[in-house]
């Protein structure tokens, strides 16, 4: 039988304490929030998961995702609320609620939030490459730059495409995030 984690309770939310099943509410969520980068809530603790990564993002209008790269792993990505701009492979492609992306290995990439208000996405992703010298990187690309996703070189180094980005903060769920209330 498989037990159930234990929720513990940060400074920024609820986190899950060991393997196991659990439930957790993303309002009660531990959440991390960076100046014009938007913010996300992994949903995992200590341990991270082994197979599949999962975050939350809440985006406000212009706000990326992370910088434009491309992974070892298959990565997906489904619109929830709001509207959203996605770079991909040298385009652009404007998104809506409920659309689906599916980017297989290799696919050069990055969302931003777009329209008049929040958008929410929810991120998947493989992690088989996540902690090896072989995960993917950053490629430099016009759009990106354009939109302060971009990197002005070619790295695979998390360190230095994301320098000039303000590190992000642990911080509670922030009402307006996510659509709907309570």
């Amino acid at each position: 039988m498989i037990p159930e984690a234990p929720l513990e309770q940060t400074d920024s939310g609820l986190k899950p304490n060991g393997e196991g099943w659990f439930v957790l509410n993303a309002r009660e969520a531990a959440w991390q929030v960076s100046a014009g980068r938007g913010a996300y809530c992994k949903f995992e603790g200590d341990p991270a998961f082994s197979q599949l990564g999962i975050q939350l993002r809440a985006l406000g209008p212009g706000e990326p995702m992370s910088m434009y790269h491309w992974e070892a792993d298959q990565e997906d990505f489904l619109v929830l609320s709001g509207e959203a701009l996605l770079l991909i492979e040298g385009g652009e492609r404007r998104l809506r609620q409920w659309d689906f992306v599916h980017c297989p290995p290799g696919t050069k990439h990055i969302i931003l939030g777009a329209g008049d208000g929040p958008c929410a996405v929810l991120a998947l992703g493989a992690r088989e490459h996540q902690d090896t010298g072989e995960w993917g990187g950053y490629t430099v690309d016009e759009a990106a730059l354009r939109h302060g996703a971009g990197v002005d070189r070619e790295t695979t180094e998390a360190e230095e495409a994301y320098a000039k980005v303000p590190n992000r903060e642990p911080t509670r769920y922030r009402e307006g995030w996510l659509p709907g209330s309570g």
